[in-house]
């Protein structure tokens, strides 16, 4: 089985994982493990709130651009949130280092990427010394 796994760009064989451009040889990876990055909390809700305290104030004052500025702040706030994706990524660790080898908002995805790896890194050593000429 030379390619047990090759999906979206994403391609793991008996020697490597390839992945956006990076290619990680088995031999150097010491662990894998998958990570998922949440939504940005912060942003959205501090643009939303300031555009809110504008429009407030723009109507305090009588102001239509200061409403209209402020709406317009607290629209791209809540854009902000809703076009956001939780995203799930693909850490390698070798002895270089921890490095992010994939990243995608499909978890079953990431989770089965990470599971041929760690299957292909498994079947490796079996192979590996059975497979070398006895002198």
């Amino acid at each position: 089985m030379e390619s047990p796994f090759n999906d979206r760009g994403v391609s793991v064989t008996r020697n490597a994982l390839s992945a956006a451009g990076q290619v990680f040889p088995l031999r150097e990876i010491l662990n894998v493990r998958v990570v998922t990055v949440q939504k940005n909390k912060i942003l959205p809700i501090a643009l939303a709130v300031i555009g809110l305290a504008g429009a407030i104030v723009g109507g305090v004052f009588r102001s239509p651009a200061g409403i209209v500025c402020g709406i317009m702040l607290a629209v791209v706030g809540w854009l902000t949130w809703s076009t956001q994706d939780v995203t799930h990524r693909l850490l390698v660790e070798t002895s270089s280092g921890e490095r992010e080898a994939l990243s995608s908002i499909d978890l079953e995805f990431v989770e089965r990427v990470a599971q041929t790896v760690r299957e292909t890194m498994a079947a490796a050593p079996a192979s590996g010394p059975a497979a070398a000429p006895q002198a």
